[in-house]
């Protein structure tokens, strides 16, 4: 973890609610608890009871960075709409898989069967991790929403902190040392396409595009080799937004790496690999040898010329420069010593954390043993469950069903938040026949959009809830479907959607 940082902004809290039902007694419980420095504490709150709101008080009251794990995407977008409402003036943000689509390099032994890595990379998402470890690195008024998978690892919080760049109006730099600085910190000349990670030249002005920034960009102007001005401009339009006295520059990728720490990783690869094929040889595995020597060759080559390659993280021990079998850099490092944990629907959060491992494990040895991958690709994983339990700071645990984990860590104890703001009580369970079943869905939906409600619709597969979507549209209702299919940052737009009114039925899967 890095230490806490000493210029301390305060959380402000935006809302014209006041906590009401069990929400006070929550509140005050949860903030003389973390007080008392009780590393575990579970907040059992019914559906509705406003569990969220409560966090938000808990955060604000604290004034603590605080990281909130979520078990999937679409319940991390909600969270991370409902704080972005609630601390408009603070950090809030979202880090979740940059993957819209992620198929693992895997093989099959009994087919004889090796699947390559494919993935698609939602750049909007990349630029959102990004910013999360930025404020991290710069702020304190900081809420994190994340997904379980913030337990894989990213690039070293060391390296990424200090491989920046910071520039101040009148410092003295020639524009070619500035521009190989650029390139070291992963970014490309593009002078034709500017975008995110990117950079261009124009005589004496030097243009580039932060990993961090969504439109804008940072326009330095030299005079000579001093900087005469510093802009945030469009990146569009190029238009001027401020002037800036000095600016601090990130990595485009959390993997980046000092030369002279690539060049001894280098060494330490190769060093690793002769090790590996003499076992191959030893043991008469000439394929797995052979097939091993010129997939790391390539991968050297690429590292030596470009400073990374495709599946750099299978090296990522010694590019962070940990011994075998050390906890990989996580998001957990960057949390400042005094943050605080919220893993929202603990009951099945916790237990993803215990799973994620044992999967990931499995599959990377078979590659290291069949000569895929050198045996150090093991150390490219997600954190164990003891070392997620060592690294988490002050932890609470929110479900409306904790599971026994939890429980137990609290010796049984919990607090309570049953009665909700609105006093509103369970809504009744009606069990139906299935005879016409789609027929009385319709006008079950009608008789409660005409008293302007809101209707959640769940069936058992993606296929369904597309189909019915489709026949529920034609009935003339103003519905959408959610589903793992649907991007990432459209589950947003979906939710935010239904709660604007702009559609009155959602439609999703069983989960």
């Amino acid at each position: 973890m890095i230490m806490s940082i000493a210029n301390k902004q305060k959380f402000s809290l935006n809302s014209s609610f006041i906590p009401a039902g069990d929400q006070p007694k929550a509140i005050s419980n949860l903030i003389e608890g973390i007080n008392s420095k009780e590393k575990d504490q579970v907040l059992l709150g019914v559906t509705g009871s406003g569990k969220t709101f409560t966090m938000a008080h808990v955060i604000n009251s604290l004034n603590k960075p605080s990281l909130i794990m979520a078990p999937n995407k679409t319940l991390a977008a909600q969270l991370y709409g409902e704080m972005k409402d609630f601390f408009p003036k603070n950090a809030v943000e979202y880090f979740v898989s940059y993957y819209d689509y992620y198929q693992p390099e895997a093989y099959v032994p009994r087919s004889d069967t090796y699947i390559e890595k494919e993935s698609s990379i939602n750049e909007q998402i990349d630029r959102m991790r990004h910013s999360a470890t930025r404020s991290l690195l710069e702020r304190s008024d900081v809420i994190i929403v994340a997904s379980v998978s913030c337990i894989y690892g990213i690039g070293s919080v060391e390296t990424y902190s200090k491989m920046t760049i910071d520039l101040k109006t009148g410092d003295n730099i020639s524009q070619h040392k500035l521009i190989r600085e650029f390139t070291e910190l992963q970014y490309k000349r593009n002078n034709i396409n500017f975008s995110r990670g990117t950079f261009r030249v124009r005589g004496d002005v030097v243009e580039i595009f932060p990993a961090h920034f969504e439109n804008a960009a940072w326009r330095i102007n030299f005079f000579g080799d001093e900087i005469e001005d510093i802009f945030e401009i469009d990146a569009l339009t190029g238009k001027k937004l401020n002037k800036l006295d000095s600016l601090k520059l990130y990595a485009n990728s959390h993997y980046v790496t000092p030369k002279p720490t690539l060049n001894q990783a280098i060494k330490q690869i190769k060093e690793e690999l002769k090790i590996r094929l003499n076992q191959f040889y030893n043991e008469n595995k000439l394929l797995e040898a052979q097939r091993l020597e010129q997939r790391t060759n390539h991968d050297l080559a690429m590292i030596q010329a470009a400073g990374t390659c495709p599946g750099i993280e299978n090296y990522s021990r010694y590019l962070s420069g940990r011994n075998p079998g050390e906890p990989p850099p996580t998001l957990f490092e960057y949390l400042p010593k005094n943050s605080l944990v919220f893993a929202d629907e603990s009951h099945i959060s916790i237990s993803q954390i215990g799973a994620m491992y044992k999967g990931d494990h499995s599959r990377k040895l078979t590659l290291s043993e069949y000569g895929f991958r050198l045996p150090s690709c093991l150390d490219n994983r997600p954190l164990k469950f003891e070392e997620w339990e060592f690294f988490r700071p002050q932890t609470i645990y929110v479900s409306a069903t904790p599971g026994q984990w939890e429980l137990n860590k609290t010796n049984g104890v919990f607090v309570e938040q049953l009665v909700r703001p609105t006093g509103l009580i369970d809504p009744k369970i009606i069990v139906k026949p299935t005879n016409n079943q789609v027929d009385d869905l319709i006008n079950e939906c009608k008789v409660e959009t005409s008293k302007n409600n809101r209707i959640l619709v769940t069936t058992l597969t993606k296929k369904m809830a597309e189909s019915l979507t489709e026949f529920m549209h034609e009935a003339g209702l103003k519905v959408r479907y959610i589903h793992s299919d649907v991007e990432t940052l459209e589950r947003i737009e979906i939710i935010r959607d239904l709660r604007l009114g702009k559609f009155e039925v959602l439609i999703g899967i069983n989960l």
